[in-house]
């Protein structure tokens, strides 16, 4: 009885022995699997992580490159604007300038045509003071 009770208890052992191997077995298995989808996470995450911070970086570039355009903008603005005044300015003086140049000639024009009056009817009246000295 002691001998049959002493060979259940190693069939039990072996069988424990054997079920404790097969379950060692299957949580190494199962752990490979779990670290596998692990680290499938962990990758998947930082991809993910990694285009964010591209789609950051990239919106930010955007974001910058759009302020820099709006500032050479206005900045073009300002200049063109700047360059319609002084260009107003330089005209104005330019028309000044030949208005009084203008005015000027004028005067003259008028002073050398009063000149010629004034000796044309020197002469008519000289002429005619000869006529009647004549008559």
């Amino acid at each position: 009885h002691e001998r049959e009770h002493d060979r259940e208890m190693s069939e039990l052992a072996a069988k424990h022995a054997e079920e404790m191997e097969k379950l060692r077995a299957e949580l190494k298995e199962e752990q490979r699997h779990l670290l596998d989808e692990l680290q499938q996470q962990m990758a998947a995450t930082h991809r993910a992580e990694q285009e964010q911070a591209q789609l950051q970086s990239q919106t930010l570039h955007s974001l910058e490159l759009e302020a820099l355009r709006l500032t050479l903008n206005n900045m073009h603005t300002s200049q063109l604007e700047l360059t319609q005044s002084n260009l107003r300015k330089e005209k104005e003086t330019a028309l000044m300038e030949l208005r009084e140049m203008l005015n000027d000639k004028r005067a003259q024009e008028v002073a050398i045509l009063q000149s010629r009056q004034q000796l044309e009817c020197e002469r008519i009246k000289e002429q005619c003071l000869k006529e009647k000295e004549d008559l």
